[in-house]
């Protein structure tokens, strides 16, 4: 058989390989399914459903070969908060429309713009998240009872300083045999599932030793189930949609963001190239399917997609092995994880917290001490102590108002003046007096993005340059590289006053975004296509013949004969010219 597309090449020999992958995976999604669903609210199975649901889906529809799916720990503070302030069923909803959002992204060819996203932005909530993973296990680790659960972090946090009295000996020993196995394990046998060998091990030492002196699985949720999940459709009416929409978007925009950071770690780790849009595509049917069977939202998954590809997978049939491996395991073994203990599964989530923090990333952006620390430190501050939707929002809000501010300070808008010295130096014997400019021609040199947050300058810029009514207003536009609505507004603002005594605007050196929009918006009808120059030189030439000679032999500024000898088109070099900046005027752009 010929095998094309994702799957070109496939032989036997990677079947082999894509098996074995897809089972070490499978076994080791198992854990962190179980200890997702846990940490947000939910039963265990759920978090299986969802592994095996959306595992298999993401690696059919995606757009990475080796992407793994599934429940992961960046959505634990969102979806436990959905789950506490709207209940499961909502959840199921919320998860549902995510899957929408996604799939709407990747059909709009979305799969870009994720990349925008400013890092300080996602650092900084997922410095949070974790931070609100690993605070969220405490009490299991330390075998707490009693605690009522809530929203927000301070509160957990202060539900556990209550009930330190209610500290369990047992539990601790049996989390730390769990954390030392992971250790051990990961830093001898690399290979082989850490995460499973310390449950496995705590497991066996809680049943033999603590019976009954340790909280498990079914003592919390009950016993897991090994029947399939049932299919069943939400309750969907317009109001529920309008009330969730908010958790709903942040889902979406969370998935996403893991699921494609996930494949450029897998094309870094192969040299392959993902295709964004439809990985979207595929996250998106995911989730729009596992609500269905009682699952909860799902992403890809970086450290199950790192291992994935670490064991061996060639293809996403890997990824399809791994939702089988899954879901063999919850059908045959299902009665024996309900005896796992919580205080097992607490080191599993506080590693995963440790590993997901980006800790060296983020003590960087605090150290350079920029306006992206500000925004680093107000989103994982806002992610901890309030919610993560606030924490994104004002996030890139202010982002994008420290990054309008930054495009702002780079916008200057300089008056051309002559060189004084190399004026000194050709024409002092027909100076009347320095450092003066012609007064018919004003030549101004723009750098920098003419958009809404520079308008100020702009207006500034205006009133200078018709304050004494110059015949000719030439813009250097050459590093200008790009103009908005709002700039192009401006321009034409001073245009219509330039125009209204009589006077001219010029361009020199425009570059293709700028033209295009005033094309668009009749600004260069406005000015007139002749009126646009390639170099600045040629424009200061055709400039000289509307000069007023009369005019000239009155100035005070400068000898009359050189604005003659230039309108005449005999050009001397740019340092015998009162118009020009420099020696180098006459040949820039």
């Amino acid at each position: 058989m010929k095998w094309t597309g994702r799957f070109a090449g496939y032989n036997r020999n990677s079947l082999r390989k894509d098996l074995i992958s897809g089972m070490i995976v499978g076994i080791i999604a198992i854990p962190l399914g179980m200890a997702f669903a846990i940490a947000s609210g939910v039963k265990p199975e759920y978090g299986i459903y969802t592994t095996i649901i959306a595992g298999i889906l993401i690696s059919l529809c995606g757009g990475s070969k080796f992407q793994i799916g599934g429940p992961t720990g960046a959505f634990i503070p969102i979806l436990f908060a959905v789950v506490m302030q709207y209940g499961y069923e909502n959840l199921l909803i919320a998860g549902f429309m995510a899957g929408v959002f996604l799939l709407l992204m990747g059909l709009l060819r979305l799969g870009k713009l994720i990349s925008f996203i400013p890092r300080p932005v996602t650092i900084g909530f997922t410095a949070g998240i974790a931070v609100t993973i690993f605070g969220g296990q405490i009490a299991n680790f330390l075998g707490l009872s009693g605690l009522t659960k809530h929203e927000d972090f301070f509160s957990n946090m202060r539900e556990i300083v209550v009930h330190l009295n209610t500290f369990n000996i047992y539990s601790c020993i049996t989390g730390l045999i769990c954390f030392v196995a992971i250790v051990v394990t990961s830093r001898f046998f690399p290979k082989v599932p850490g995460s499973l060998i310390g449950l496995c091990i705590s497991t066996g030492v809680a049943v033999l030793f603590f019976q009954g002196k340790v909280a498990t699985i079914e003592s919390s949720f009950g016993a897991i189930s090994g029947a399939l999940p049932h299919f069943h459709i939400p309750d969907l009416t317009w109001d529920k949609m309008m009330f969730l929409i908010r958790p709903a978007l942040v889902i979406a925009m969370l998935g996403s963001i893991e699921s494609l950071l996930s494949a450029v770690v897998a094309d870094g780790m192969t040299g392959t190239r993902h295709n964004s849009n439809r990985e979207l595509i595929g996250q998106g049917i995911a989730n729009m399917i596992t609500p269905l069977f009682g699952g909860i939202p799902a992403t890809g998954a970086i450290a199950r997609t790192a291992t994935n590809i670490k064991n061996g997978a060639v293809s996403p049939i890997s990824g399809i092995v791994h939702g089988i491996v899954v879901l063999l395991v919850l059908v045959l073994f299902a009665p024996y994880a309900s005896h796992i203990p919580l205080a097992s599964m607490a080191p599993i989530l506080m590693l995963v917290a440790w590993h997901m923090s980006e800790r060296k990333h983020f003590v960087h952006i605090l150290k350079i001490k920029t306006s992206d620390s500000l925004v680093l430190a107000i989103t994982f501050l806002l992610t901890v102590f309030a919610d993560l939707t606030t924490a994104v929002e004002v996030g890139l809000l202010l982002a994008v108002i420290l990054f309008v501010k930054r495009m702002s300070q780079g916008l200057t808008i300089t008056k051309v003046l002559p060189d004084p010295e190399a004026i000194n130096q050709q024409v002092q014997p027909h100076m009347v007096t320095e450092n003066h400019d012609c007064p018919q021609i004003s030549i101004y040199t723009i750098e920098g993005a003419l958009f809404f947050g520079s308008t100020h300058l702009i207006e500034q810029a205006i009133d200078e340059a018709i304050a004494n009514q110059p015949r000719i207003v030439l813009l250097r536009m050459s590093r200008v590289p790009m103009i908005d609505t709002t700039g192009d507004a401006n321009l034409a603002i001073l245009i219509r006053k330039v125009q209204s005594y009589g006077g001219i605007v010029m361009i020199s050196g425009i570059q293709q975004q700028p033209l295009e929009l005033m094309r668009k918006t009749g600004l260069y009808t406005m000015i007139g296509a002749d009126h646009f120059y390639q170099r600045t030189g040629i424009a200061i030439h055709q400039a000289l013949s509307y000069l007023d000679l009369e005019r000239c032999r009155g100035c005070q500024h400068f000898a009359f004969h050189e604005c003659e000898a230039l309108s005449a088109g005999m050009m001397p070099s740019p340092v015998t010219s009162p118009l020009l900046l420099n020696k180098a005027l006459e040949s820039t752009v």
